[in-house]
């Protein structure tokens, strides 16, 4: 039985099983609030109701809402009605609607791509803090309690500054505060010339090492400031100085005054960075991928490292290397498994990343000869390097002398040519004699093999171009 203001206006006396859309009804709604009631009687077995409502062309929607009295009109109701109307009545706003959903589902699809981070926020009210006894983080000296500022000897937060992180950047980029430029310029400094004019680039304090040009180092700082914290006007200022233009030649009578060249009387020699040593000989070889952006890839990798070091549960137990473009993109790009980085990388010092890290230390060691001759990324890099240089026009002498400038940056001299034509010679011997030793070798890497080069001449000239890529000067900026 359906009710309307107390009245009856439909009803139906029949037993049945329960299945929707059986009975309908018309309602003819009257000015203002309306009340409706249904009562349904259980004749025995399951039981159930539910309705649904359905509207007249004339007053669908929320444009009911028109219906009611002033009086029961509230804020959210009438926004409803005037979004209803726009709707029903006007096609211009259905379509810049329906152009506004479609974008913002574009949006929201782009956004749910996008990692998220973790960022501090400021506590609606301050946390007390107070000394730590002996340091112990549970051990707090109620009586003494501490308030947020700077170390009294460099000075006081602005007047006008907030007491929080925004106040803290205020003051850290501001004139009373010497600490930001001079640290990033040595920064800068070390960028090109190996060793900051503060060697200890992550430590300015009492530890830390005295500049070697102090003024040159407050001139440095201040011009940084001045120039409106220009990155590009310093970079460039000391790409230009004379300093940066000298030599590399070290003077026999500077050995013994400055052997650590921190006078820099002539341009520091410094080995190259891990990640600029691969992607040099990736370059060099015409392997290098430049693309910019994307994910991480997983480039060459002996087998079974992660699982040594994973959890049975882990998501990144088992190493599924890249295929194609992704084997040779700039290391940059190299996925990073902190519990296991890159070996053929750390070999050449790079950082483990499990803590900051300011500044690397260069080591030289057996080890990374032995991965520049043998790592399957370097043999291939090889590989192609020496079919590139069999594809170019001369002669054995002018190949050899293209495929050297490749690799230093200037031409060898006569000597050197001599010893690299004699090398050759063995070299084709050698694989010439063994010309399964050849192909095995070749087979190295993912990238394609250049036909109609015979397998004993190109193992030859890759032998060359593996020797080439591991020169010292290859690896040394100088």
């Amino acid at each position: 039985q359906l009710f309307q203001e107390g009245k009856e206006i439909a009803a139906r006396r029949v037993d049945r099983s329960l299945r929707p859309d059986q009975d309908a009804a018309v309602l003819h709604l009257l000015a203002g609030a309306n009340t409706v009631v249904c009562k349904v009687v259980n004749s025995g077995g399951p039981a159930g109701f539910f309705w649904r409502g359905t509207e007249t062309a004339e007053l669908a929607g929320d444009v009911m809402a028109a219906a009611l009295p002033t009086e029961m009109l509230s804020q959210p109701l009438r926004d409803r009605f005037e979004l209803g109307w726009r709707m029903s009545r006007s096609p211009r706003y259905r379509e810049a609607a329906a152009a506004l959903k479609a974008t913002e589902t574009k949006v929201a699809a782009i956004e749910s791509t996008v990692p998220l981070t973790m960022v501090m926020k400021e506590m609606p009210t301050e946390r007390e803090t107070f000394v730590l006894s002996r340091g112990a983080y549970d051990q707090p000296d109620k009586k003494r309690k501490v308030t947020r500022a700077i170390p009294a000897a460099l000075g006081a937060l602005p007047a006008d500054a907030p007491v929080n992180r925004l106040g803290l950047g205020e003051w850290l980029m501001s004139a009373e505060n010497p600490l930001t430029a001079r640290v990033t310029v040595n920064r800068f400094w070390e960028l090109f010339f190996g060793v900051g004019i503060v060697k200890t680039t992550e430590d300015f304090g009492q530890q830390g090492d005295w500049p070697s040009h102090p003024e040159l180092l407050d001139w440095l700082a201040v011009e940084f400031r001045e120039s409106g914290w220009d990155m590009r006007h310093m970079l460039r200022l000391m790409v230009t100085s004379s300093t940066y233009k000298q030599a590399s030649t070290i003077r026999t009578e500077l050995r013994e005054r400055d052997p650590e060249n921190r006078l820099l009387a002539s341009f520091p020699r410094r080995r190259l960075t891990a990640e600029q040593i691969r992607d040099q000989s990736l370059y060099v070889s015409g392997l290098l991928v430049e693309k910019v952006g994307g994910p991480s890839v997983k480039s060459y990798q002996p087998e079974g490292l992660w699982q040594e070091v994973a959890m049975p549960q882990s998501n990144t137990r088992v190493y599924e290397q890249g295929m194609g473009e992704d084997l040779w993109r700039r290391s940059l790009y190299t996925y990073w498994k902190r519990a296991s980085p890159p070996p053929s990388l750390l070999t050449f010092d790079a950082p483990t990343r499990e803590f900051c890290t300011i500044r690397r230390n260069a080591t030289s060691t057996p080890l990374q000869a032995l991965v520049l001759w043998n790592d399957e990324q370097y043999v291939e890099a090889a590989r192609v390097l020496a079919q590139r240089t069999l594809s170019e026009e001369g002669d054995d002498t002018s190949r050899l002398r293209t495929m050297f400038r490749r690799c230093t940056s200037r031409t060898p001299e006569a000597d050197e040519l001599s010893t690299l034509n004699a090398g050759l010679a063995r070299f084709r011997e050698r694989f010439q004699a063994a010309p399964d030793d050849a192909e095995s070798m070749l087979k190295r890497g993912q990238s394609p093999r250049a036909a109609g080069i015979a397998a004993p001449e190109l193992a030859a000239w890759t032998m060359l171009a593996s020797t080439m890529i591991n020169l010292y000067e290859s690896s040394t900026q100088h």
